[in-house]
């Protein structure tokens, strides 16, 4: 008797077209994606092509954001590999309705529609408070470092990027010659600093400049000679924003009255200050809105991903930074926080917020909106206080820690942290694949809306069955 095996006839001819779904379970993640997609208000997508529909055809934008959230989720970043991925993966096909967008389209419908990509995130999280899962009666602040996608050997300082300049061409460009043009708007008002000191007007004047920037949104050239003469440029407007600050502060001085508006004593004149002849600092000529910011296993070129979640480990806000610390995020969060919740829907207020990072003024200003903070003023690893936060709202704070509210702040490490252990190391999102701040921006509430994706999707697969 012959051996008895399933038939395996690789030149079989389908009689009738085979239905792409038919080829996933009823439970599988892409149909749960595109389920998603048609509840998403993608009209920010389709206001970018032509209404009259001249020009060449474009891929269906819904296709196009299913296949980038599906990807995302599954932890597929790279555009050639989900190029592949289309061919090769039935799930992928099955989203692509059998289509195959090369790489390169797939890249610049990223870049293409970054703002409308970072909106995703609203969207899902409307989808997890319909579900249920918006809770907001406690929440956790924290953030983590994610490689730039630029390495620490590419920082240089403005000597080696003029001189680099210089070796690329003749001479530099008329527009890099130019200095205090009038393009620069980072004019300083009266007085800025919450400090008498020269250093606190240094600190805000280079705020003030980051923040424009980041308004700005400029996208990192992608020519090597651009971004050296943008590096250039940049590290020079640093220097033009600390003279315009300590003239300044050497007015506000020459007033010789203080903040109480009392008179300042002779005693009280500032030291002479020259600005240097070239800028200091470096700046990284790969992505120059990258930092090289501190982590617990040392420092590395990267930014600041800044999440706030609630218990069920859903990330309701999520903003990024290239600041080395926490410090001075909390509000911003907060803030953002709330904006998120009422494009979502979501009209129940913040209630409990734990953070492991303290910050005086902003502590007292969220107070004010009657939202309790529970925030240890000293440091996990440290044993016993700090030197000098005792008294006042240090001890308040420690006995507030130890009454039954303050137990909730036990909740933090396994309300957000997992949500950064489970991105970088079982999706292996460890690094952004685009540079710049606004685009990292986007790629970040990218990562955060798939992670809510999943969480929504684990969620439904629980529910008993109808």
């Amino acid at each position: 008797m012959p051996q008895n095996f399933i038939g395996c006839d690789r030149e079989q001819v389908l009689l009738m077209p085979p239905s792409l779904r038919e080829w996933l379970p009823q439970n599988h993640l892409a149909r749960f994606v595109l389920g998603a997609v048609e509840e998403m208000d993608l009209a920010s997508f389709y206001a970018a092509y032509r209404a009259d529909g001249h020009g060449r055809a474009a891929h269906e934008p819904s296709m196009m954001v299913g296949l980038l959230v599906y990807a995302y989720a599954r932890g597929q970043r790279s555009s050639r590999r989900i190029e592949q991925a289309c061919i090769e993966d039935i799930a992928y096909r099955v989203i692509a309705a059998n289509q195959l967008p090369d790489h390169t389209t797939i890249a610049r419908f990223r870049q293409r529609h970054e703002d409308a990509i970072a909106g995703l995130f609203s969207d899902v999280l409307r989808l997890c408070a319909d579900a249920g899962l918006g809770g907001v009666g406690l929440v956790a602040v924290d953030g983590t470092k994610v490689h730039a996608d630029a390495s620490q050997h590419a920082n240089r300082d403005y000597e080696q990027i003029a001189r680099e300049i210089l070796e690329q061409a003749d001479a530099v460009d008329a527009e890099e010659d130019e200095r205090l043009g009038d393009r620069r708007g980072d004019e300083l008002p009266p007085e800025l600093a919450t400090s008498t000191g020269r250093r606190a007007w240094f600190r805000e004047a280079k705020r003030q400049l980051d923040e424009r920037r980041a308004a700005e949104a400029m996208p990192i050239p992608k020519a090597r000679p651009q971004r050296l003469k943008e590096s250039k440029r940049r590290l020079e407007d640093e220097l033009f924003a600390e003279t315009r600050a300590n003239e300044a502060y050497l007015a506000y001085r020459a007033r010789r009255v203080g903040r109480n508006g009392r008179r300042l004593g002779p005693s009280t004149v500032p030291k002479p200050y020259t600005p240097p002849e070239t800028p200091a600092g470096k700046i990284n000529v790969t992505d120059l809105d990258s930092r090289n910011v501190k982590t617990s296993r040392g420092y590395m070129q990267g930014y600041n991903a800044q999440a706030v979640c609630n218990e069920q480990q859903i990330v309701i806000a999520a903003e990024g930074n290239a600041d080395s610390p926490d410090f001075g995020h909390l509000q911003p969060m907060i803030t953002a926080t709330q904006r998120e919740l009422r494009d979502a829907g979501i009209s129940a207020p913040l209630e409990v917020v734990v953070a492991d990072y303290w910050h005086h003024v902003q502590m007292d200003e969220l107070a004010l909106q009657d939202i309790t903070l529970l925030i240890p003023p000293d440091a996990g690893k440290r044993q016993g206080t700090r030197p000098g936060w005792t008294g006042g709202r240090y001890d308040f704070m420690r006995r507030v820690l130890a009454t039954d509210i303050g137990a909730a702040y036990r909740k933090r490490k396994v309300m957000i942290e997992p949500v950064f252990a489970n991105t970088k190391f079982n999706r292996r999102i460890a690094r952004f694949a685009r540079r710049g701040r606004s685009a990292c921006r986007s790629e970040w509430r990218l990562i955060t809306a798939t992670h809510n994706l999943l969480k929504l999707h684990k969620h439904q697969l629980a529910l008993p069955a109808a």
